[in-house]
């Protein structure tokens, strides 16, 4: 085996954004940025990924909204966040010091709220791309609702696109029969990225209350219980489309990273792993460039889509 002497090149571009390794932070695991500021220098990561923005601010469902599972946990957190003039106003000038990738993850009860969000952040220092959330199983209205269904993607991407310039990165729902056909569907009408998958619907039972462990029933299932629902998806999708696509879905190690790099993304997103581990996504970075160096790799770019499949 050949053994690379000098430092791989971990940088990637996605959407046109140029990022120094392809290890990013997952919306609404990462608040706003500044708590975790306060344990590492956040410059070490690809990009962060903001909690998700709507256009007025929203208290989130009550309470519980939480609770572990095996292997992962359920939220139905319902996208509590301080809206996207606040976020300009007062979280934009923190990032802005940060020398990192900036992306915003944004919501809507409607395809127009989606636009206006989009049309918002466009003119705003400091933010780098905007994740479209049409995945989204924890609010009444909005969400999952436009990333289920073929025609109001495409409507929902097709208004944000005309609303900014910004790179827009479409994030996916693995609540559907065939992910192919959404994300056909947002590249058809502008996306420029995507990123899957978000959570998975899921229920937990408190047996003695004899009531659902969550306030609204149901919320959506993260960890590494999705991990291999994410992976054979982010492989599907990579194969329909020419547009890159962020992994996410339980990743927790640089071993996990690697696996989806190797079946088509161009970068991965952590989420979960940070409540758990909150250096777990600089100890990926570390990781990825070992084993870059021991497997002969001068590329992180040369393991996408590297994935050696048994002809059947």
């Amino acid at each position: 085996m050949n053994v690379s002497k000098s430092a791989p090149e971990l940088s990637v571009e996605i959407a046109g954004i140029r990022m120094k390794n392809p290890v990013l932070t997952a919306s609404g695991t990462f608040g706003y940025g500044e708590e975790m500021a306060q344990i590492y220098d956040l410059s070490q990561l690809g990009a962060l990924t903001v909690k998700g923005l709507s256009l007025r601010p929203q208290t989130g469902n009550r309470p519980p909204r939480i609770c572990e599972t095996p292997a992962g946990m359920l939220n139905s957190i319902g996208l509590q966040n301080i809206g996207v003039e606040a976020f300009v106003r007062d979280k934009l000038p923190f990032l802005r010091r940060i020398d990192t990738r900036v992306l915003a993850n944004i919501y809507g009860h409607s395809a127009e709220e989606y636009a206006a969000v989009a049309g918002i952040l466009d003119g705003a220092d400091g933010v780098d791309g905007i994740e479209l959330n049409i995945s989204c199983p924890n609010v009444k209205k909005g969400g999952m609702a436009f990333g289920t269904d073929r025609a109001e993607t495409g409507r929902v991407v097709r208004l944000a696109r005309k609303a900014t310039g910004l790179p827009l990165i479409v994030k996916l729902s693995p609540n559907v029969t065939d992910i192919t056909e959404i994300a056909r569907a947002a590249e058809g009408e502008g996306a420029d990225a995507l990123s899957l998958i978000n959570t998975l619907l899921g229920m937990a039972v408190d047996i003695d209350r004899k009531k659902p462990r969550l306030s609204r029933g149901v919320g959506g299932l993260s960890g590494p219980a999705i991990r291999p629902v994410a992976l054979r998806m982010v492989y599907q999708v990579s194969r329909v489309t020419e547009l890159p696509v962020i992994g996410m879905g339980g990743i927790v190690c640089a071993e996990d990273a690697i696996a989806f790099l190797l079946v088509g993304a161009s970068a991965v997103s952590v989420g979960t792993a940070n409540f758990v581990d909150p250096l777990c996504p600089l100890e990926m970075i570390t990781g990825i460039e070992a084993y870059l160096k021991e497997h002969g790799h001068t590329r992180v770019q040369e393991l996408v889509g590297a994935l050696e499949m048994e002809q059947v």
